[in-house]
């Protein structure tokens, strides 16, 4: 049986890797912050048969114990500040969660395990104001947000620590990627969400900011298998994953609104609260790589992708609204 460590592991990405490394007979250890609360949802089907431990990406010497006393024989580094608007608001924290959260974690398995393999969450973020399309693993970086500024940094620390202590230590530059359980603030999920409210009449109005800003986006259980697949492999690289299609925001809003029989234009209103100081305006992957060496590539494209989550979030609400009901 191997042993698998990942940080994020209450998170969209982290649920599903969890998932996918149960089915294939991993031990499964992740890393929770401690929380007044209950902040572990994605992952409460499958809690009896995690192993979850309370630490901070922020704190080195909690993390090299975890690594030392655990021995995995892969680390999944998903932990992070995630959210590139918020990353404006605070990038202080962003860049020490983000940024040293990844040193930390490296020299964690450098000192505690040094022949565990290492996955790192790099960003297509990262390609920012772009210099070339598509972008590619030589692609050069223009960050244009302290989360994509706080990703470089992380990215070249786990190339350095590849090369200078020789770990299996593998970036990937994953583009967007969605499910049903992305986090409610971002864009997809606060699309989907609000057209189930609408349809249902709880809500009126949607308020977004830009709408022309394109993204290449995928479905998340596709990236997570990728990303399983780069410390499968002998040698360690950086892959991008991506699907090589690019759609704007409002395409997003067209497609999942005309699956619900509604205009959009009815219901979306703009506010430029919500803009970023700069903008990445433009993002498409080519992940010709990970196809040739990995053997990877997207099964679910954009209209199935936004036909799963306009769904799924129409079922949540209809659930809880029938749990209401009963009450």
């Amino acid at each position: 049986m191997k042993t698998a460590f990942l940080s994020g592991i209450s998170g969209q990405d982290g649920s599903y890797m969890a998932e996918l490394l149960l089915s294939k007979g991993y031990e499964v250890h992740g890393l929770i912050r401690r929380s007044s609360s209950f902040n572990t949802s994605r992952i409460d089907h499958i809690f009896d048969r995690l192993h979850l431990h309370h630490g901070d990406l922020t704190d080195a010497l909690v993390l090299t114990n975890l690594l030392y006393n655990i021995q995995p024989d892969e680390i999944y580094h998903l932990g992070a500040q995630s959210h590139v608007r918020v990353s404006f608001e605070v990038p202080g924290y962003t860049g020490e969660a983000t940024g040293m959260g990844t040193t930390s974690m490296l020299e964690a398995m450098r000192k505690a395990c040094p022949i565990s393999r290492f996955y790192q969450a790099s960003s297509s973020e990262m390609f920012g104001m772009v210099q070339e399309v598509p972008q590619k693993e030589t692609t050069p970086f223009y960050p244009r947000s302290p989360y994509g500024v706080a990703k470089v940094y992380a990215y070249w620390m786990t190339v350095n620590y590849r090369e200078s202590y020789g770990l299996h230590a593998s970036n990937g530059i994953l583009f967007n990627h969605e499910s049903p359980r992305r986090g409610e603030t971002f864009v997809t999920r606060k699309i989907t969400r609000a057209i189930a409210r609408i349809k249902a009449g709880l809500q009126e109005k949607l308020v977004l900011g830009n709408l022309d800003a394109k993204r290449d986006w995928g479905y998340a259980p596709d990236y997570v298998e990728g990303m399983w697949r780069m410390l499968q492999v002998d040698e360690p690289s950086d892959y991008v994953l991506a699907t090589g299609e690019t759609h704007s925001v409002r395409e997003f809003l067209e497609e999942a609104f005309s699956l619900v029989n509604l205009d959009w234009k009815e219901y979306v209103t703009f506010d430029e609260a919500y803009m970023r100081p700069s903008e990445v305006d433009l993002l498409i992957g080519d992940y010709s790589k990970a196809k040739r060496i990995l053997n990877w590539e997207p099964t679910v494209k954009f209209k199935e992708l936004v036909g799963i989550m306009v769904r799924a979030d129409q079922h949540a609400l209809a659930k809880q609204l029938q749990g209401l009901e009963v009450r």
